[in-house]
């Protein structure tokens, strides 16, 4: 089997974010390892428009060109690590409209998250997940959050040190989120290539 793609998508747009160090950082810890290949998805770079089309494309086929960008993008990876801050006991609503703006792509493929704020994004976590299972994603129960003490001492809005100045409390919930990732992957992917021969 091929080694599975994973997209680490950065799940927040504003100019003033800070999703970019934990992004980064989750990004140098994956390239540590040989059973999956990791690439940085930047929902900056594909300028969605907030949903507007007839249905969801489970049921109707997309019309705007920069959906179906995204889609394809989406379409590509063998599972998902979404990267996400906590607004308002949830996620961003970027990230909800990227989610919304796909469905099939999603479908039967695992996910996990690296959420950050005061409180880790547990909330955000929480609520992502629930998403997933409505798009039909596995979301596997390994999971990396940033929180309390150490968001503050890493966040510029008070210690500014960077996630290298906690990374070991990190790493080792980092590396069971990679290995859960990694088994539901293998997992799904033979399933879903099995579907598809006897489809064929």
């Amino acid at each position: 089997m091929t080694t599975p793609k994973i997209a680490l998508i950065i799940g927040s747009t504003r100019a003033a974010r800070w999703a970019d160090n934990p992004a980064n950082w989750l990004l140098a810890q994956a390239e540590k390892r040989s059973d999956l290949d990791v690439e940085l998805v930047d929902l900056r770079d594909f300028d969605l428009p907030l949903f507007d089309e007839v249905a969801s494309n489970l049921w109707a086929p997309s019309q705007d060109p920069k959906v179906l960008a995204w889609q394809e993008k989406v379409a590509e990876f063998d599972g998902y690590i979404f990267v996400t801050p906590e607004y308002n006991h949830s996620i961003t609503g970027a990230l909800k409209n990227a989610l919304d703006q796909a469905y099939v792509e999603w479908v039967r493929k695992p996910m996990t998250v690296f959420g950050y704020g005061s409180m880790g994004a547990v909330r955000a976590v929480e609520h992502l997940r629930n998403i997933a299972v409505e798009l039909q994603m596995v979301p596997v129960r390994g999971a990396l959050h940033l929180g309390g003490a150490d968001f503050f001492t890493a966040h510029p809005i008070a210690g500014g040190a960077g996630i290298e100045a906690v990374e070991d409390n990190l790493i080792p919930s980092a590396n069971g989120m990679f290995d859960d990732l990694a088994w539901w992957v293998a997992a799904t992917k033979t399933a879903r290539e099995n579907d598809a021969a006897k489809a064929a």
